[in-house]
């Protein structure tokens, strides 16, 4: 994926500071919580298990209510930035926790569905998720943040930090 790419989902994410130099450090640290979450979330539907996809809902939710206790943040923090030597991530702006927040209220509806029993729901929302975790993992693509954007009025910026889009 181009440079450009990578610096429109840090714009994306809600970083004013998406130059090159910062984009090389930010770039790999914020895309391990999505990796992560998509291992994860691969296990929650083979297994269709309702306690992992509530689990995940709740970890996610905590995430976007305190970004500074992030389990997925610290985690990097501790293993990945701090052996490497490598800048720590900060706790998260309002377009990326507003992804948190949205990617938990799908973990939890279906982790609900398998619970009242309700298979086709369950599959609805894990399809939704399998599907905005692929275009974030593997196309730098963050729907909860564009749609943030996209609420708060923001529709040219937006626009703007779409992976495919030439403008800076």
């Amino acid at each position: 994926m181009s440079e450009v790419a990578k610096r429109q989902f840090v714009r994306q994410q809600g970083f004013v500071d998406a130059s090159p130099s910062s984009c090389a450090v930010r770039y790999p640290a914020l895309m391990f919580q999505p990796r992560m979450l998509g291992v994860l979330l691969l296990l929650a539907i083979l297994f269709q298990s309702a306690f992992v996809f509530l689990i995940l809902a709740g970890v996610l939710w905590w995430s976007a209510l305190v970004p500074s206790r992030n389990p997925f943040d610290l985690l990097y923090n501790r293993s990945i930035a701090a052996r490497g030597n490598l800048l720590p991530l900060t706790p998260a702006p309002g377009p990326r926790r507003f992804a948190q927040a949205l990617a938990g209220t799908l973990m939890a509806g279906a982790g609900l569905a398998i619970i009242v029993g309700r298979p086709r729901l369950a599959w609805l929302f894990a399809g939704v998720l399998a599907l905005a975790v692929g275009a974030l993992v593997f196309g730098r693509f963050c729907l909860g943040s564009y749609l943030f954007h996209l609420l708060r009025g923001e529709r040219s910026f937006a626009h703007r930090t779409l992976p495919w889009s030439r403008e800076g």
